[in-house]
């Protein structure tokens, strides 16, 4: 059996372990359910029943296309911090990723500013003027400004990465570092200016398509979600990403490259969360440098992966488990703001969600017998 079978999927339990012998059937349905790789998604289709009476317009066409065009994004970032995670990491600076790499594209392909609000930023005159940006103006501009993201996202990944795999720098403290300091950058570039007038071209990348379906969004993050998933289970990158977060000291002595795969760990990270900027300034129509405030955004993130069953202390995390945490997340946002409740309540019950997901990741592993 390889080392992704044996971590990244549900392992059997064994009788005794399951209490199968002394249990109750209710009992071993509840340690069944609690184990099954579908969990989360059991439990996406009991929220929307329990909130379906009170909103029925939760199951509306416009409804599920708002979820769905709330999910593809989300969806990109968490992807990379399932890597992250699996390897007993976290990713604090993906939302910082998404402020500058929005800035920069969107300096790229703008079609012009205003000068009063931009002649004292530091792209005016050589990359950003009142005509426009760098590659304005022809067929390339697009692809040239999603260049410039994904390129600036696996950059600040590559720098995460390199400290942490060289210096042996706690992963929550460097990404933080991180967050503070190209959060800062991402402001400091455009004096906090929004950088608007982008090509019709690129906004067409949010169109909602048939009801969320068939659009560029689901193209581009579906197919994210997919090579990332084929990357993890079916590659010997996979394998040694699973081996490094159960136990990275023995991955070496087997001969795992564990610094190596830290930091491309963080690079794909970073890349995800470049994507999901993409996606995110394609929506706006522009490219905005408070994102990297968006704690929010960054709660949502962690929330879905960990809600998804990627485990907090590595070795453990499918793609599919955190595609699931990500439908849960946005379906729970969806139905708070749809009852009506508070900003702050809303809040207090995603935290609580967490939580949740974070003592029900202890009892799964007490299951499984894990220390």
């Amino acid at each position: 059996m390889s080392t992704t079978e044996k971590t990244g999927g549900a392992p059997a339990l064994s009788k005794g372990a399951a209490g199968g012998s002394t249990s109750g059937p209710l009992s071993r349905l509840a340690r069944a359910i609690l184990m099954s790789e579908q969990f989360v998604l059991i439990l996406c289709a009991l929220l929307f029943v329990a909130v379906l009476p009170f909103v029925p317009r939760i199951a509306s066409g416009g409804n599920i296309s708002n979820l769905l065009s709330n999910y593809w994004p989300l969806l990109a970032i968490a992807v990379g911090q399932t890597y992250v995670m699996i390897l007993g990491g976290i990713d604090l600076s993906q939302i910082a990723v998404v402020a500058v790499a929005s800035v920069l594209g969107a300096a790229v392909m703008t079609a012009g500013v205003d000068p009063v609000l931009f002649e004292r930023s530091v792209l005016w005159g050589w990359a950003l003027s009142d005509e426009g940006g760098l590659a304005a103006g022809g067929w390339w501009t697009v692809p040239a400004g999603a260049t410039v993201m994904i390129v600036s996202g696996a950059v600040i990944g590559a720098i995460a990465g390199f400290v942490i795999a060289v210096f042996r720098v706690p992963a929550f403290m460097m990404t933080l570092v991180s967050l503070l300091f190209f959060s800062a950058v991402a402001v400091w570039l455009t004096r906090s200016e929004n950088v608007t007038g982008l090509p019709e071209t690129f906004g067409a990348i949010a169109d909602r398509g048939a009801y969320g379906f068939l659009s560029w969004s689901m193209l581009i993050c579906g197919g994210l979600a997919v090579a990332a998933h084929l990357l993890l289970t079916r590659t010997v990158f996979g394998r040694w990403v699973y081996a490094t977060g159960m136990n990275p000291e023995a991955a070496r002595i087997s001969g795992v490259p564990v610094r190596r795969v830290i930091f491309w760990c963080y690079v794909i990270s970073g890349v995800c969360a470049a994507v999901g900027a993409l996606i995110y300034s394609a929506r706006l129509e522009m490219g905005r440098p408070a994102f990297g405030d968006n704690l929010n955004l960054l709660l949502d993130v962690i929330g879905a992966t960990v809600i998804g069953g990627t485990s907090l202390f590595g070795g453990r995390g499918k793609i599919l488990w955190t595609a699931y945490g990500v439908i849960l997340f946005v379906l729970l946002s969806n139905a708070l703001n749809l009852l009506n409740l508070t900003y702050f309540t809303v809040l207090m019950v995603k935290g609580g969600v967490i939580l949740a997901a974070a003592w029900l990741d202890v009892k799964r592993r007490a299951l499984l017998g894990v220390s």
